[in-house]
Formats: C-alpha cells, sequence, structure tokens
C-alpha cells in the first residue's frame, strides 16, 4: 500500500447502525415512561405559576423504564422540594401520578393529574394578629 491509496474502512458485518438507530421512520422506544403533551402543559402550567410568584426557580425531568419524574427547585444547587411522577404500574392501584416532597412522604397519589397537582396550589396559611 502506498501513501496515494485512500484508506477505506469498513465496519464489521453487522455492525454498521440502522436507519432505525438512528430514528428514521422509527417511534420512540416504548420501554421508557414519558409524560404526555397534556400532562407536561398541566405541570408547565403550575410551573409557570409558580415561578412567577417567586417560589420555584429551576426544574428537571427524568424519564426512565418506569417512572417519569418532573423535579422542582427552590434553587439550582438544592435538592428537589417536589417531585411529580407518573408511574403507569401503579395506574390500576393507587393512581399513576403523585406528588412527593423534599423529605420522601407522598403529598398526594391519583388517577388524574390535574387532581394531584391541587396540592401544590394550595395557599399557605397565615397567622394574622388583630
Amino acid at each position: 500500500m502506498s501513501d496515494s491509496e485512500p484508506i477505506i474502512f469498513r465496519p464489521k458485518a453487522g455492525t454498521a447502525p440502522s436507519p432505525a438507530q438512528h430514528g428514521a421512520g422509527q417511534r420512540r422506544d416504548t420501554s421508557t415512561t414519558v409524560f404526555d403533551r397534556r400532562e407536561l402543559s398541566d405541570i408547565l402550567a403550575l410551573y409557570g405559576r409558580k415561578v412567577a410568584a417567586g417560589e420555584w426557580r429551576d426544574y428537571a425531568m427524568d424519564f426512565g423504564r418506569e417512572t417519569a419524574v418532573f423535579s422542582v427547585y427552590r434553587r439550582t444547587s438544592e435538592w428537589p422540594i417536589y417531585r411529580i411522577e407518573k408511574n403507569p404500574r401503579n395506574a390500576r392501584k393507587q393512581g399513576a401520578y403523585s406528588v412527593i416532597s423534599a423529605t420522601g412522604h407522598i403529598l398526594k397519589r391519583g388517577h388524574e393529574l390535574k387532581r394531584v397537582l391541587e396540592v401544590l396550589e394550595k395557599k399557605s396559611l397565615y397567622l394574622v394578629e388583630s
């Protein structure tokens, strides 16, 4: 082989990426749990109201095999103050949706996301002196 000949690299048989691996014409992997558009719209509407009120500042989303999690932060460097989880395996039992506090307590669980998110909508009670 001389210096002027091009070097051609060919992958071994069966190692070339298929169009499915690049997402061409393929649907998403169904083994991952995700929030659908309606669910995400409900969550982000609540998030926007809380950001406007100055209560929340950041969020993160995690999608796994069994759960989809929307975590809410007061500050970026802290632990999440709330986690909104979707777990389809619990759909027939307690409900697929739950809101979990920073301490790990389940604040509310249910079958309808809007009803579960109501626990985060409630106003704080203040002591008023007369």
